[in-house]
């Protein structure tokens, strides 16, 4: 049995018409660019996230760039993140050209320790973008109220979090703005890259759709330096599709998770997720701690087994990022996780038999 990290090609069987359908329409309208297509997705997904606007953007790290210039931070400025995240949410900050700032994360669900911000912010701070990684929703409430008594701006990083709630909410309207990814591995995935930033102020909406289309809201009328990063009819009719099923593939994924939970909770050497109280994770990824985390994975890959290790160095040890001067042992709790994570296959097509294979394998190596 063969059973990858991911399977787009499952998923596409299940919505292949409807998908099809969808993308020659956009063909056949020939409007390829800021169409009826992307309107409608954007309506849907801010509507989706309880968002008051959503703008469609070329992908997630344009999302976060473009949100962070939009909420007016930039030169100078001081953002707080984590380190233990994909490089595109610090690189947002790098290249509107303010300074990244990092705290570390919380042991048991990877996400921010929200006890260390208050220590980091000075006179410079001007916004924490907090990451919902592998699915799980940062504990929003702290974060907002230290914003609100610092007058930060709060961005989400929500790449891997679409449809995950906190507290009964869906993660996307808690900040001032939220940056999403459409990468085609995400939970909510187009056949291309894509991106949105959502959010309840029509001002910043504004902001992201012009800086997104050359700094203008009306042909040859650019008011100010922009980009051209701007989500196409195309991936939006996809989109427009699958987030029909988004919230169906979402609950499969928990009972996946549920059932490794159970499978391997006997095992001294293994550590599952936690999902916080206040928390219903979408679990992008279904992420396990062991300490010979990389013997494992070579069993597991050499079985057919597609684990893989999402990431292998926080953020602040990686070459590109040598220029913060941070050593190993700045963020400890970061780079312990660093060491021992890996992913275990969890997608909505996959069958029973296939998620007692992967729990077999793990039961396996360790006996």
């Amino acid at each position: 049995m063969r059973i990858p990290q991911a399977d787009l090609k499952a998923q596409y069987e299940t919505i292949k018409e409807e998908v099809n359908q969808a993308i020659l329409s956009v063909v056949e309208s020939t409007q390829f660019v800021r169409g009826q297509a992307v309107r409608e997705f954007e309506d849907a997904f801010a509507h989706y996230c309880d968002a008051g606007h959503a703008v469609g953007v070329g992908n997630g790290t344009d999302a976060l760039m473009l949100a962070l210039r939009a909420l007016g931070v930039g030169q100078d400025d001081e953002v707080i993140t984590v380190p233990f995240t994909f490089t595109a949410t610090t690189e947002a900050i790098h290249w509107v050209g303010a300074k990244i700032v990092f705290v570390d994360i919380q042991p048991d669900t990877f996400t921010m320790n929200v006890e260390q911000l208050e220590d980091r912010i000075t006179e410079k701070t001007r916004a924490i973008i907090p990451v919902h990684l592998y699915g799980h929703p940062v504990d929003m409430e702290p974060v907002l109220n230290i914003a609100k008594k610092y007058d930060l701006k709060v961005l989400e990083d929500g790449a891997q979090a679409h449809g995950a709630l906190y507290k009964d909410k869906r993660v996307g309207s808690f900040g001032h703005a939220t940056g999403f990814s459409f990468y085609p591995g995400k939970n909510l995935g187009a056949y291309g890259d894509g991106g949105a930033v959502t959010t309840n102020d029509p001002k910043v909406a504004e902001n992201v759709k012009k800086l997104g289309d050359h700094g203008s809201l009306k042909k040859y009328e650019n008011n100010e330096l922009g980009f051209n990063s701007r989500l196409d009819s195309v991936q939006a009719a996809v989109l427009r599709v699958k987030l029909k099923s988004l919230d169906d593939w979402n609950i499969r994924r928990r009972q996946i998770a549920d059932f490794y939970n159970q499978a391997l909770k006997d095992i001294d050497e293994v550590t599952t997720p936690t999902a916080a109280t206040w928390a219903e994770p979408v679990y992008h990824l279904y992420v396990i701690q062991v300490e010979n985390r990389n013997e494992l994975k070579k069993y597991l890959n050499e079985s057919g087994i597609g684990a893989a290790i999402h990431y292998p160095t926080p953020v602040h040890l990686l070459k590109a990022y040598e220029f913060l001067g941070l050593p190993e042992g700045s963020y400890p709790v970061s780079e312990r996780a660093a060491e021992r994570v890996l992913s275990l296959p969890n997608y909505p097509e996959m069958s029973e038999s296939m998620t007692e294979f992967v729990a077999d394998k793990v039961r396996e190596f360790f006996s």
